[in-house]
């Protein structure tokens, strides 16, 4: 794995400085608690199954904010890690990159492709506040708007032809709407996407059932329950198009520590459904974020 943290910090940096940041707005932290919301699998800003119409970081529109992320989801035949940045500018456009790695541990074998056989997939998302600001705007059933694309690329395209996949690389397009209710202390949100990745794109792009693009709908709703802790649940749906490996739903129960604004950490029980023919793919998703 050559993938080094440092490039990352470098790469946040430079976003920064290309987009004429001063210390002074990097350090403006303006947003409330738990508002910059959490880091997805595929590294947006979100809950850890959805990304939410949110800008990443605690910048306000006079500023940026950004993070360094890290998440284990460990079911019952395999490990998925991911490694990732992101930056929010002027709480408006979000960057982010995301490394994947799917660990297929004894499973591998019994597939013939070798004890811990492992894909990796680098995703690179960019996400546009439309209108609505979740926060400010408590006086009107308004919620925040924003629209995304992650784009995917998968390290084995050999093996992904011969499960019936067609790409190893695909971009998937979504439009998130968040509703932060400040006095119920409630979020809520909802995301449609349009995809054609198996697998959040582990398993390639289309396959023998279907190469088209289908809506898929992604949801959330958290609970803070002080300043410092959160609970939630998620549910997302998946298409459908490899003959080899049928997909199902995904559905996660969180909680949320978050001791400063800086740092947050968040364990959950998640369900992935089928993964490779392996059925009942549940376990625990571990995640830390660190960030402005």
């Amino acid at each position: 794995m050559t993938w080094k943290p440092l490039h990352l910090i470098c790469g946040l940096a430079w976003a920064a400085a290309a987009a004429g940041v001063s210390p002074a707005q990097a350090q403006d932290r303006g947003k409330l608690i738990a508002t910059a919301g959490l880091i997805q699998i595929e590294g947006a800003g979100g809950g850890g199954l959805a990304p939410w119409a949110l800008i990443t970081g605690y910048g306000t529109r006079d500023s940026v904010g950004a993070n360094v992320h890290g998440t284990v989801v460990r079911v019952t035949n395999f490990t998925l890690s991911t490694l990732g940045a992101a930056v929010g500018l002027y709480d408006r456009v979000e960057l982010s990159y995301t490394r994947q790695f799917f660990d297929t541990g004894g499973t591998g074998r019994a597939l013939g492709l070798g004890g811990g056989y492992q894909f990796s997939q680098d995703v690179f998302g960019v996400k546009l506040r439309v209108f609505g600001d979740g926060i400010l705007d408590q006086d009107s059933w308004l919620p925040q708007v924003a629209v995304g694309m992650q784009y995917k690329v998968n390290n084995r395209t050999d093996v992904l032809r011969a499960i019936g996949a067609k790409s190893d690389q695909g971009a998937d397009f979504y439009v998130a709407a968040t509703k932060l209710f400040l006095t119920q202390s409630l979020l809520l949100n909802a995301t449609v996407r349009m995809t054609r990745a198996n697998q959040f794109g582990i398993l390639g792009f289309g396959g023998d059932r279907s190469d088209s693009y289908h809506p898929e709908f992604e949801g959330s709703a958290a609970l803070l329950l002080s300043r410092n802790w959160a609970v939630g649940g998620e549910y997302r749906t998946k298409p459908d198009n490899l003959r080899f490996a049928r997909e199902g739903d995904a559905y996660d129960l969180f909680v949320t520590w978050l001791p400063a604004k800086w740092v947050s950490a968040t364990l959950a029980y998640v369900d992935l459904g089928s993964i490779a023919t392996r059925k009942h793919q549940e376990g625990v998703y571990a995640s830390l974020q660190l960030g402005f």
